[in-house]
């Protein structure tokens, strides 16, 4: 098939890296559950419906996910971006361009921009899936589960090219386990995880600890023994998934609100990977990758700094093995991808080793067309350049370039 022409004239990436974008997104089919699913729980997976006269995402058969069923994609099927959130709201299924949902599409826009891999992230269930929150936990269970095979059998159509991140039971540490296990079997090359599980309660009725505590260390374990990078996507919780809510200040208008809320989102991720930091967890399970997506890097530096100065002063009782600036270095990835401003400078801060390169294809803020990576990177020098835009995304997700 044939992909439409850009509405902008497309500058090539750099075309002796097999670029690997590290966050991407899929507008998940409208059967993507129900043709998957057991005849018990057909008409209970999620699944889109009309609800109150509007087109919906829903599950447990009327729970709304996803009022308006709206594609999560901006790029329109003539190639053009919506770049309003007024007209990214007005988008259906139906007039988005196919690279959203379609592996075959996808690969062809990938072709086109200079994209060699990809790795991919829900919409519908929540970016940590937290959406699976709102049923009970068998269905909870075959929803993600359905998710994960769907995502292993279009990674294996993709030909080492298309690399989805599992979903986890979170509400159920055994069951994570088994499923952390199970993807890997699958063939998944990393784990997404909701941020907050603390805000929720487990299978047995009781609030779940919060990610700081031991009783996930069993999650932990496993993803280092299988050795499968976590990922915390912006948004991955309720709490953290603000898109239009208490950024903004009510006299701004819908789309800065939009725009504020977007950017607010990158810096929560701040939270979560100094809560990991000061957790202990790193010393327990020194070989864990965690990877940071869609946040930006530039606040990376500043805000172990800030850790580091806050545990010399206010927590001098505390005696971490390493300072923060160490534990991310062995412990942590950053994703940049609208960073321009001296950006060589600032990922040679962060750390050459712990960046990677990402689009957030085909969502509202993300890289669309790819912006001249090779101006933007000429000060790296072409090892470099290599490194965050390929061979640091290839070594943490396994993806054999040869």
């Amino acid at each position: 098939m044939s992909v439409a022409t850009f509405e902008r004239q497309q500058p090539k990436a750099l075309s002796k890296i097999k670029i690997i974008d590290a966050d991407t997104h899929l507008t998940e089919p409208h059967d993507l559950w129900t043709k998957r699913a057991p005849a018990s729980l057909r008409d209970r997976v999620p699944q889109v419906k009309t609800k109150d006269g509007v087109r919906s995402w829903v599950i447990d058969g009327d729970k709304l996910i996803g009022r308006g069923a709206h594609p999560s994609s901006a790029i329109r099927k003539d190639g053009s971006k919506a770049r309003t959130i007024d007209d990214f709201m007005k988008l259906e299924f139906e007039d988005v361009h196919l690279g959203s949902s379609d592996l075959t599409a996808r690969l062809a826009v990938m072709d086109e921009i200079g994209v060699y891999a990809q790795i991919v992230y829900p919409n519908i269930l929540g970016f940590g899936g937290q959406a699976t929150a709102k049923v009970d936990p068998e269905l909870r269970l075959a929803s993600v589960q359905i998710f994960n095979d769907a995502m292993a059998e279009m990674q294996a159509e993709s030909n080492g090219r298309f690399f989805p991140m599992a979903l986890l039971p979170w509400w159920d540490i055994d069951e994570a386990v088994r499923e952390i296990e199970r993807a890997r079997k699958l063939g998944l090359r990393g784990v997404n995880i909701n941020s907050d599980p603390h805000h929720h309660t487990g299978v047995d009725g009781q609030p779940i600890p919060d990610l700081a505590t031991r009783h996930w260390d069993p999650l932990w374990e496993v993803c280092e023994d299988l050795n499968l990078p976590i990922n915390f996507h912006i948004g991955a919780s309720e709490q953290s998934m603000d898109w239009l809510g208490q950024q903004g200040w009510p006299s701004l208008s819908t789309s800065l609100k939009a725009g504020l809320g977007g950017a607010m989102l990158f810096f929560n991720n701040g939270r979560v990977m100094s809560n990991i930091i000061y957790s202990g967890a790193l010393d327990r399970y020194p070989r864990l990758k965690f990877v940071s997506v869609e946040s930006g890097i530039g606040w990376i530096p500043v805000l172990l700094e800030a850790l580091a100065y806050q545990l010399d002063e206010i927590a001098a009782d505390e005696t971490p093995l390493l300072t923060p600036q160490e534990y991310f270095k062995r412990n942590f990835y950053g994703c940049f991808w609208f960073e321009k401003e001296n950006i060589s400078q600032t990922i040679r801060q962060v750390g050459v080793d712990n960046v990677l390169f990402e689009t957030d294809y085909p969502h509202p803020t993300g890289l669309f067309p790819i912006d001249n990576l090779e101006e933007r990177l000429k000060d790296l020098t072409e090892e470099e350049r290599r490194k965050v835009m390929s061979l640091n995304a290839a070594k943490l997700y396994d993806i054999p370039l040869d």
